[in-house]
């Protein structure tokens, strides 16, 4: 965070607007994996590193252990939250009952100009010459994050970003290598949701997540 974007915040706002950014810094550090899970989080030391005071930044790791990023480890401080391979193949299996569903009750309730922005980012990454890391993830959040959001239960919607975070926690290896099956397998449920078949996103959704499964068990063997 630079001094100057610090220095533009109106005084009444400041103290939001520092958290925010935090919030934003740090999930990013986390998802980018410059934070590891099991790490501890030294305050002084991120806050430097942030160019912020330690209150906005400690408000926004309360935020982000509402959401499952960060726990309290010893004492007051923080750590970013550590999944094994247990924990994230049993909240894809419950993914797996949910995600379909969700993409079944979505199908025919998404906007055609959101459905084609997720098209055109799932194909530039499938052709891309270079692999970024945060490109992936943020073409995987969006395909799911639209079914999700569309389905027209929020309890449902809320629970599927929360088991997403656990599996989002969990160092997948050979990440790049899931590129291409992902992107087979993301068209695939895309082509049936703009088709507004029901059926078909279910089976999409279901073959997807138990695909993403059996490559993290292959990879740690």
């Amino acid at each position: 965070m630079s001094e100057s974007a610090a220095k533009d915040i109106e005084p009444g706002t400041r103290s939001d607007n520092l958290s925010n950014l935090a919030y934003k810094a740090v999930t990013e550090l986390i998802r980018d994996r410059r934070l590891r899970g099991g790490e501890t989080i030294v305050e002084l030391r991120l806050a430097d590193q942030l160019n912020i005071s330690r209150t906005p930044l400690r408000e926004a790791l309360q935020r982000l252990e509402g959401e499952g990023l960060v726990v309290k480890g010893n004492g007051r401080s923080f750590k970013v939250r550590h999944v094994d391979l247990g924990e994230y193949l049993q909240s894809l299996r419950v993914r797996e009952i949910l995600e379909p569903e969700a993409a079944a009750m979505a199908a025919g309730h998404i906007p055609r100009m959101e459905l084609a922005t997720v098209r055109a980012e799932i194909n530039s990454l499938k052709t891309a010459t270079t692999y970024h890391t945060d490109a992936h993830w943020r073409s995987d959040d969006n395909l799911h994050e639209l079914f999700a959001r569309h389905c027209g239960n929020e309890v449902l919607m809320k629970a599927i970003r929360g088991f997403r975070v656990t599996t989002r926690l969990f160092e997948i290896a050979r990440l790049a290598d899931r590129v291409q099956p992902d992107s087979v397998e993301h068209l695939a449920i895309l082509e049936a949701l703009e088709a507004e078949d029901a059926k078909a996103a279910r089976r999409a959704v279901q073959s997807h997540i138990r695909s993403i499964g059996d490559f993290a068990i292959a990879t740690v063997r």
